[in-house]
Parts: structure tokens; sequence; C-alpha cells
């Protein structure tokens, strides 16, 4: 290959924020004594990484949580985590509360004590469960973003026609391609964006029509994809060359600078996408993914089928594709019946 181009389309974003780090200290807190439970933090963090494999946004999210705590916990003066029971935990809790995180993130944290403080007894000679028996308040419940199949249609179709045209040069014409594969997977398989961000060449089956995609604790799943995806990551595949620096490995996506594409730039990727269907709001790559469960049901395939496609430990979670399915179908029937 090459020398490398200027590779300057995408820039990662000066600042990028944490969903998980409501609970860290500011930088500038050089001076202030660490909380109880910081000592332990390295272990827990390493338990939850290489024993439980957890992902790398919960391993962080759930050690930020702990670390919430133990500041909580110095600025109460409880100075060793025996000395916590379900009420104090409760007292934390509502502080959080008071500081407006959402529900979602209450829960998480809840989740995360809950892990921490069974590994601490397990592990570390904690004498009794703090956290056994403690509830938040239940996540609420809302439908995801789902895209009409007329309108996800008509955009990739115009991606297509993109990547398939003229271009100014090759560079443009390499990027045009592999947008076009990446929202055509996307929508194909319904992976997470982290899924496809980290597929190798070995993962794809390109005869078959299927990706091998490692989700969610390390769990791999077969997965299959339509003529479509198969078209636009054939072209991507033809055309990867001209952005690949030799850094870039086997990863199938590649960013403009020549290695593995960073998941950020993938959903900045996804957002431009979607902003040019006017008839939604959607704009992360997890609207794809809610749409190809929602039209997989639509189309006739059973709850099972789309649990396996997505990865989700239990059908449970599958199930609410059902209810959006239910609520398009009382739309139609509104809209359509004499004596809705």
């Amino acid at each position: 290959m090459g020398a490398v181009k200027d590779r300057t389309v995408e820039r990662e974003p000066e600042h990028a924020a944490s969903s998980g780090a409501q609970g860290t200290p500011a930088a500038g807190a050089k001076d202030t004594p660490p909380g109880p439970l910081e000592a332990y933090l390295p272990q827990f963090r390493a338990y939850l990484s290489l024993e439980r494999s957890r992902s790398d946004h919960t391993v962080r999210s759930y050690v930020n949580d702990v670390s919430d705590l133990s500041h909580w916990m110095r600025d109460h003066g409880i100075d060793a985590m025996d000395l916590l029971d379900r009420d104090t935990l409760r007292g934390w809790l509502a502080q959080r509360h008071h500081r407006g995180l959402a529900r979602s993130s209450l829960s998480r944290g809840i989740a995360a004590v809950h892990t921490f403080f069974r590994w601490a007894v397990d592990t570390q000679g904690l004498r009794h469960d703090p956290a056994a028996g403690l509830r938040g308040p239940r996540p609420a419940k809302h439908l995801p973003d789902v895209v009409g199949a007329t309108a996800l249609n008509d955009m990739l179709d115009d991606l297509g026609d993109v990547a398939l045209g003229g271009h100014d040069d090759a560079h443009a014409a390499a990027l045009a391609a592999r947008d076009w594969a990446l929202l055509e997977l996307l929508y194909a398989t319904g992976a997470r964006i982290s899924e496809l961000v980290s597929l190798d060449g070995s993962h794809v089956d390109a005869v078959n029509h299927v990706l091998t995609v490692t989700g969610k604790g390390n769990k791999q799943r077969r997965v299959p994809y339509g003529e479509s995806a198969g078209e636009a990551l054939a072209l991507w595949g033809h055309r990867r060359a001209e952005l690949a620096a030799p850094e870039a490995g086997d990863a199938v996506f590649v960013g403009a600078r020549g290695a593995r594409i960073d998941a950020r730039v993938a959903r900045r990727v996804v957002a431009r996408a979607l902003e040019t269907i006017p008839e939604t709001t959607a704009r992360g790559p997890h609207s794809l993914r809610h749409s190809a469960a929602t039209h997989l049901l639509d189309g006739g395939a059973d709850l099972r089928t789309v649990q396996e496609v997505l990865g989700h430990a239990s059908v449970a979670t599958t199930q609410i594709y059902t209810h959006v399915s239910v609520e398009r179908l009382k739309r139609a029937y509104s809209q359509a019946h004499p004596r809705a």
C-alpha cells in the first residue's frame, strides 16, 4: 500500500462524555482523601472484566457507581464497608435521586452495589451483604424508536445510489461504500454498533451471507443477512484497501484515518443517514436494531427467532417489540376500521 493519504475526514470529538461518570470526583480535588471502598476498586474492576466478562462500558459504569458510594461514605463519616446496612444504602440512593440522576442510572447503581458486595462477601471477607434486598425504582417503560420499513428502504437505496455513483476520488468512493455497508448490515442483522465495529473479516461468511457476531459476555451468535447487505458489503470489500492502513488489521470496517473504525464515528455515520428521513426523530444505531426486530415480528417471525438474532439472554427482553407491533396494529385499526 502506498503512502497514507491525508485522513482528516472524521475527527474524534474533543470531549467524550461517559454515561457512567456521574460519581467521579472533580479533577482538581487532589487533596480530598479517598473513600473507604477505593482500595477495592482495582480488584473489582479485574473481576468484572476477566471473570464476569462484562463490557468495557459496564465495567466503567459499575466502578464509577461504587466509587460514588465510597465518596458518599467518606462524606458521612462511614469509614468501613462492614458498617453499611440497607438503610444507609438507601440514603446514598436518595442523594443520587436528589442530584437528578435518571431512573436508569439509579437502577444501574443498585445493580453495581449488589455485584460489588456479593464479590466482597465471597472474596474480601465481608461478613454480611448490606445490599441484600435493596431495590430501586422500576425503570420507566418506553417504546423504542422505530423507523418505518418504507422510509428505511428508501434511505438505504439512496445510500446505495451514492455508493454506486460517480465520485471525485477513490477515497470518497470508499467512504460512501463503507457507510452504505455499515447501515445495510445494522438493519439487516439488528446488531449493536459495538458488535459491527469489532467485526473481523474472518467473521463474515460471504458465501452463505452469515455474520458471526460477538455480543455481551463474549457470547457469539450467527446472524444471516440479505442480498442488499451482501451487495453493499461486497462493494465495500473492493474499496476497503483505499482507506485501510496496516493498523486496521483484519477489521471489516475502517475509519478515514486507516485504523478500525471507532464506534463514535460509526454512530455519527448512522445519525447523518437517519437525518435524511424527515418523519422520524430516531438518530442512533439502536433505532436500526429496534426497527429490524419490529419489522421481523411484523413480517411473521416468531419471538424466539428474533431473540436469537438480537442475542438477548432472555426472551423477556425481546417481548418489548411485541408491544411495539401491537401499538402499530392499534393505529392501523383505528385508521381503517369503520367502528374504531
